[in-house]
């Protein structure tokens, strides 16, 4: 019997090599828990809204406006809305060649890159080229169009940080390359240390394998630590000395939880750095309206920028971008009030200013109860979520569990997490979907949910977890380092 071209047997083998673990066997199982009515808290992706977070009042009104242009026609409409998002609903719907239902540019409407340059050049203090920015539907499109340009075949490897984000696992293997690890160090607070980088790149070449690109990954996910400015230092030196192109993940730049170290973006430090590195290091940096204070993850509204990259190459990429004619028009008009958000004296900007801090403060407040709580926990211990939206606590599981876990052909994190989902409804992800050092294991849960339901989260955690230990514990003292 002859095979069909979409019969299992005959599909491409890099999309089987595809492994997603944040919708993976714990959320397929959670998801059919919640069918069968049990109340579920997902805590396995960060989407904030999901969770119950609010959606900023000022974005979602020019939105309405722009999607529903004959509200601008109505003359009750400043009733409604105020002045200023009927102003930015009206210039954003001037930048279209037919409101948002007409195609945009491929790389994004030029008026809201020119916004995203300014941004840029707020934020880093050297200017920004809107030639060299393309939106995209959230930040995970850009990173796959980038990866799939670098990645030549199975002999070209890209360096990422373990734990990663399993976005890189999955893209570079959907484009058949070589995922190289760097691991961080748990001990330092999930800090980098450069002496990995260059034994990963030689081990690495001594199979045969040419390293491309690096990821950062700033702030961390799912680690939640901060680069510091000499880190990035190192680490563009590093890039230089190896020719490598650095992919900056910044998409979290605005959830930060201390104050010791601020976000820095890796093209600020580059361009601090001055000639010859400033000019030659190829780096591209990404950014969504998903994360930080908006948690816009629906829109997906999200963009690259490439510094130093050759205008032969931006072509192609332009190119590629083509055959999808156009990023969503509705999340580049979020991304445009990201950038560009109400300034001071603006009608909306004491509004805008309350809700946002009002976030962000609650996000550093659920920090601390989550790793709080974790570190109250028995055999859990947890750094502090310096940054980004997730918690990263080490289990300490027994040998009996682990050897439980073996008998079920399940990996022991994903045993516990499973174990755990069943008993409290809480959805989280195995260390396993990241990338963990041999024997270490680990789950990582979103700071998201709701900081009245928190303590009771903490709670039903502390209770699962205790009992969990007690049942595979062997009572003679077990703790594993």
């Amino acid at each position: 019997m002859s095979h069909k071209g979409l019969d299992y047997e005959t599909l491409n083998e890099n999309v089987k090599k595809v492994q997603y673990a944040v919708r993976g066997e714990l959320y397929l199982r959670a998801s059919e828990l919640q069918k069968e009515g049990k109340k579920i808290i997902f805590t396995n992706v960060g989407n904030p809204h999901a969770l119950g977070q609010k959606p900023l009042t000022f974005p979602r009104q020019v939105v309405a406006l722009c999607q529903a242009p004959f509200l601008l026609d109505d003359p009750n409409v400043g009733l409604v809305f105020p002045a200023d998002a009927i102003a930015r609903a009206k210039h954003y719907l001037s930048l279209t060649t037919g409101g948002l239902g007409a195609y945009s540019d491929s790389r994004g409407l030029p008026g809201i890159r020119k916004e995203v340059a300014e941004f840029i050049e707020r934020r880093d203090g050297y200017p920004s080229d809107p030639e060299l920015i393309f939106l995209t539907d959230g930040a995970s499109k850009g990173v796959m169009q980038i990866l799939n340009t670098i990645i030549r075949g199975e002999k070209d490897g890209i360096l990422v940080p373990v734990p990663q984000y399993p976005l890189y696992s999955a893209a570079i293997s959907l484009f058949g390359g070589s995922l190289v690890p760097y691991y961080l160090e748990e001990t330092a607070n999930w800090g980098l240390d450069v002496n990995n980088l260059h034994s990963s790149v030689a081990e690495a070449r001594s199979k045969g394998i040419t390293v491309r690109a690096m990821v950062i990954i700033n702030p961390g996910n799912p680690t939640g630590q901060c680069l510091s400015e000499a880190n990035l230092k190192e680490i563009l030196n590093f890039c230089n000395q190896e020719n490598l192109v650095l992919l900056g993940d910044e998409v979290y730049q605005q959830n930060i939880y201390q104050d010791e170290r601020p976000f820095i973006s890796a093209r600020k430090v580059l361009l601090d750095m001055g000639p010859p590195i400033s000019k030659e290091l190829q780096l591209v940096s990404f950014h969504t309206v998903s994360k930080g204070y908006w948690g816009e993850c629906g829109q997906r509204g999200g963009y690259f920028e490439m510094t130093n990259i050759p205008p032969q190459t931006v072509d192609e990429i332009y190119k590629v971008a083509s055959i999808s004619l156009s990023p969503n028009v509705p999340g580049q008009i979020f991304l445009g009030v990201m950038v560009n958000p109400p300034k001071p004296g603006d009608i909306s900007y004491l509004q805008f200013m309350r809700e946002s801090k009002g976030i962000l403060e609650s996000l550093r407040r659920r920090a601390q109860i989550m790793t709080d709580g974790f570190n109250s926990c028995r055999n859990v211990v947890c750094n502090f979520t310096e940054g980004a939206m997730y918690s990263f606590p080490q289990i300490r599981l027994p040998p009996k569990a682990i050897e439980a876990a073996k008998k079920l052909g399940k990996v022991a994190d994903v045993f516990y997490c499973l174990k755990l989902l069943e008993a409290t409804g809480i959805s989280t992800v195995p260390g396993s979907g990241f990338g963990q050092k041999e024997g270490v294991f680990h789950l990582r849960t979103t700071i998201l949910p709701a900081e009245e339901d928190m303590p009771a989260i903490m709670e039903s955690f502390k209770k699962f977890n205790d009992e969990f230990m007690e049942q595979y514990e062997d009572h003679r003292g077990y703790s594993r380092m």
